[in-house]
């Protein structure tokens, strides 16, 4: 296997490295504003106090979980889109489109309503201490609302990566990323404290908009708002880019029609993914209230170091989107040399990023984690962690990159699989069992983490090397 692996790495291809990182850059711009915009609210909230940046922390787990339905719709729209670009049937591409936000209205408003409705007992469920349950609850609720803008963006994202347009994911998330900075400085730090803020960082003028009105800050619930307002643009703005010529008319649109046969479809590669998602997220909810068993410091450590830990993670995601699509692409024109050779330029990309980050991880961890809290214990606490991290890059991009190749190619059972199986047999009893019953706190669950990462990546490199995903119909 490994013989194989040293193949697959030293065999280069540098114009579709090139074609890779391409169409990867405005993904991993995008994504890189969308880990701004994450590391900005931590920084913002943390800043509040320890019990408001676990409580925002756990708040966006528990909303992710509901979010993660749209990664399978995301992943569906995009598979199916990339392999009809590749069959040069684009108004295809409209239908999944369609096929997509049809299934996004009727699954993901309910579920936006029930979170909302019973947000105190679904928080309570998870959190121990009142005062963070209380804090937690009050944006959790407000957020909720976000959970049907973040999916039906999801579903534009994975049309437009299929179709090869890029530029708009990362236009649009600029756009809403700065949205929802500056919405975050008004309404978390209210009237007088919003024009220190930008007085602090000498952009003074920033503030013009604030002044109308004398209104009190409102810490959290502000950081909720600002969010969801910043959710509904993002999907607008995206809907809005539909009218393009060049899209509107290629790939029909607008078109009165779905295709049940299609829906179907999309629904048999989206379904594990979704499924996996959420038994992923749950997991790792879990594992955060594992680490609040223990302590809420180690507990508001750990939310500092996954937050970092995004800057690394989510560009190597723009490098696996680019990928799954020329995957998609390439079997759809019957060529998979060209199919298997995009993954291994994609995995030489991620490689590049994630382990970057991974070096600056392990050499410069106490300036990183100073930046998110003033507090000495999590500062502690999170640089021991950090370096960590920084090494299980090395292993995370395997299981990222492989991951979208083998879902550009239409085999998501497996990983679904695999991610439920692992987290659940592996990730969680061993982070208990480390961190609670044997007692070694803080750095019990990372092991425990780190032993999931390895048995994951190593799961997914030799199914890609098996081949079958080379033979799947979409």
């Amino acid at each position: 296997m490994l013989l194989k692996l040293s193949r697959y790495i030293l065999n280069t291809d540098i114009p579709l490295f090139k074609e890779v990182m391409f169409l990867a850059l405005p993904v991993i711009i995008s994504n890189i504003s969308r880990v701004f915009m994450h590391i900005t609210d931590t920084a913002m909230v943390g800043h509040l106090g320890k019990n408001e940046l676990v409580a925002v922390g756990m708040s966006g787990m528990l909303i992710w979980i509901a979010i993660s339905i749209g990664i399978g719709f995301r992943i569906a729209t995009q598979t199916v889109v990339s392999r009809r670009i590749g069959q040069k049937k684009y108004p295809d591409c409209g239908t999944a489109l369609r096929n997509s936000q049809i299934l996004c209205i009727i699954i993901m408003l309910p579920i936006s309503f029930i979170c909302y409705s019973f947000s105190n007992f679904i928080v309570s469920f998870f959190l121990n201490d009142p005062e963070v349950v209380s804090i937690c609850s009050s944006y959790f609720s407000i957020v909720s609302f976000s959970i049907y803008f973040s999916v039906s963006a999801f579903i534009f994202q994975g049309f437009y990566t299929g179709i090869e347009k890029t530029k708009v994911l990362m236009y649009v998330t600029i756009i809403s990323n700065l949205l929802n900075v500056y919405l975050n400085a008004g309404f978390i730090y209210g009237y007088e404290k919003v024009v220190i803020f930008f007085n602090f960082y000498g952009i003074s003028w920033m503030s013009w908009f604030w002044s109308w009105y004398e209104f009190s800050e409102l810490g959290v619930q502000g950081a909720a708002i600002a969010t969801l307002l910043s959710s509904f643009t993002m999907m607008f703005v995206y809907f809005l880019y539909l009218f393009a010529k060049d899209i509107r008319n290629k790939y029909k649109i607008f078109y009165k029609s779905i295709d049940l046969k299609m829906m179907k479809k999309q629904l048999i590669i989206g379904y594990p993914q979704s499924i996996s998602e959420i038994a992923l997220n749950l997991a790792f909810v879990t594992f955060y209230k594992i680490m609040g068993i223990i302590g809420t410091t180690q507990l508001a450590a750990t939310q500092v170091v996954f937050t970092v830990a995004h800057a690394s993670f989510l560009p190597a995601v723009g490098v696996g989107q680019a990928c799954a699509t020329l995957v998609g692409k390439y079997l759809g024109k019957k060529n998979i040399d060209k199919s298997k050779q995009s993954i291994i330029e994609g995995l030489r990309g991620s490689f590049i990023i994630m382990g970057s980050m991974g070096l600056i991880f392990i050499f410069f961890p106490g300036y990183i984690i100073s930046f998110f809290t003033n507090d000495s214990e999590v500062i502690r606490m999170g640089t021991n962690i950090l370096p960590w991290v920084g090494v299980l890059q090395f292993v995370d991009v395997f299981a990222i990159t492989l991951w979208f190749a083998l879902s550009g190619a239409g085999d998501t059972k497996f990983t679904a699989l695999l991610g439920i199986v692992a987290s659940w047999t592996i990730f969680i009893p061993l982070s208990y069992v480390l961190g609670i019953k044997l007692n070694y706190g803080l750095y019990g669950p990372w092991v425990a983490f780190a032993i999931f990462l390895v048995i994951e990546a190593t799961f997914i490199i030799f199914r890609v090397i098996q081949g079958k995903w080379k033979h799947i119909e979409v």
